[in-house]
């Protein structure tokens, strides 16, 4: 099952949304604003990504540059900010079995369907 993890005030993530609707695939959509990810959740996202907990983070964001920019933060701490503030999340993120991406650009999700 491809689930995506979306923003519908994101742009990028409706464009990636509506790739999948168009290649009529069955998927799962996780407004993660509204239903948020726990940490397990958040690690094993990171982990099928294949990157960084700090690669997911949204740098320009306001709450990341006034709560912790600049800090020496390990791992789990920058997990933990993307949990308590869902918006510092990448997105959209789109998960295929044990392959992911973020869909920057959108083109990024055809390279696991």
């Amino acid at each position: 099952m491809i689930t995506i993890y979306h923003n519908p005030r994101c742009t990028k993530s409706r464009q990636g949304l509506a790739l999948l609707e168009e290649k009529q695939l069955n998927f799962e959509v996780i407004r993660y604003l509204d239903d948020p990810i726990t940490l397990k959740e958040l690690k094993a996202i990171v982990e099928k990504l294949g990157i960084t907990p700090l690669a997911l983070v949204r740098k320009n964001e306001a709450i990341w540059k006034s709560n912790f920019k600049g800090k020496d933060l390990s791992d789990e701490d920058i997990l933990k900010a993307m949990v308590s503030n869902p918006k510092l999340i990448e997105r959209p993120i789109v998960i295929n079995g044990e392959k992911a991406v973020i869909g920057r650009p959108t083109e990024q999700i055809l390279t696991i369907l």
